[in-house]
């Protein structure tokens, strides 16, 4: 079985993850800090399976020598490789089913008291992860933020959006997971910078580019620089300066021109309006500031609206809608109204 269709039982059994746990060396800990940078799905399992290894108290391993290592991540790798449904385990199969029993049988009766237990009397070390995966900063609606990373690359947050990174990302592996929009800087530094929105990556090197993700659709914007875009399809698009790549929910995907100022504006303050529907126009206002838009009556089926704003406030907003469109506006709280 390979380590990305491992559940909680299966790391409980197995010796590798143990010893990682248990007794930590270079070895180890430079598998599995690697493991999860390329399987960040699996961190909850891999956290929760850490805690419970070290409350019952499996016993403490020997140090693995290079050569034992070496083998053992060889045999990972071929695992990873090998679409075969063949187990591979590195117990022998009576050990490794009887630590698959105990563990099963901790798991039930010992996770009801855990929560108590470290909340409580207890608190677990951080794992040996140098503090990865723990930096997490966010959008709340209608607030934008500008982030410097660690290897002073810089990161624009939109409205309502979410970034979680390592906190050693200069030294290790560069990557961040986004949620929302995202405007980045990269900087060149020899390492590859990696974007993971759900089952994508964006691999770059130093460049700057938009990553819109939307329930419907993902797109990508590249400035400057060089991008390639995977999927969990296999699917591999290179994406040149000037041209947006856009994935469909069903996995359809496709290139196209964009205007830099409709897509990036944000990170500047520019609210920009291209001959938006009714529809587009109102989710734009309602991210953008933070409000409830409420349309009273009915508008025509063609109406459009085209605008730029740069540090523009809601009421001048309302009244360029008001007088291109005729629209008028009332301002209550959070809420807007539109009518006629």
């Amino acid at each position: 079985m390979r380590y990305k269709d491992f559940e909680l039982v299966d790391f409980l059994a197995d010796e590798f993850f143990i010893l990682w746990v248990k007794n930590p060396d270079k070895n180890t800990q430079h598998f599995w800090e690697k493991w999860l940078t390329e399987h960040p799905e699996k961190r909850d399992i891999v956290f929760k399976a850490i805690s419970i290894i070290r409350s019952i108290g499996y016993g403490k391993g020997k140090k693995m020598s290079d050569s034992t290592y070496i083998d053992i991540f060889e045999n990972i790798m071929n695992a990873d490789k090998d679409h075969s449904t063949k187990s591979r385990s590195f117990l022998p199969p009576n050990k490794n089913n009887s630590l698959k029993n105990i563990a099963a049988i901790f798991i039930f009766g010992f996770c009801a008291w855990m929560g108590y237990y470290h909340t409580f009397i207890y608190s677990a070390p951080t794992p040996i992860l140098n503090e990865a995966f723990i930096i997490k900063r966010d959008t709340s609606l209608g607030n934008r933020s500008v982030i410097t990373l660690a290897d002073s690359s810089k990161v624009y947050l939109n409205s309502s959006s979410e970034i979680t990174y390592p906190s050693n990302l200069a030294s290790a592996d560069r990557w961040v997971k986004l949620k929302g929009e995202g405007f980045f800087e990269i900087k060149k530094n020899g390492k590859p910078f990696t974007v993971l929105i759900e089952n994508t990556k964006i691999e770059v090197l130093g460049t700057s580019f938009n990553v819109k993700v939307e329930e419907d659709k993902l797109s990508v914007a590249l400035l400057t620089g060089k991008v390639m875009v995977k999927d969990e399809k296999g699917n591999q698009v290179a994406l040149r300066p000037d041209e947006m790549l856009i994935i469909e929910k069903s996995g359809d995907l496709y290139k196209s021109e964009f205007d830099n100022l409709e897509v990036t504006g944000w990170k500047n303050n520019v609210l920009v309006f291209r001959s938006d529907n009714f529809e587009n126009c109102r989710k734009k206002i309602e991210d953008w500031f933070g409000v409830e838009l409420i349309l009273t009556g009915n508008i025509r089926k063609s109406w459009v609206y085209s605008g730029t704003y740069k540090n523009e406030s809601l009421e001048n907003v309302l009244r360029g809608v008001n007088i291109t469109s005729g629209l008028k506006f009332r301002i209550e709280n959070r809420k807007v109204e539109l009518f006629n």
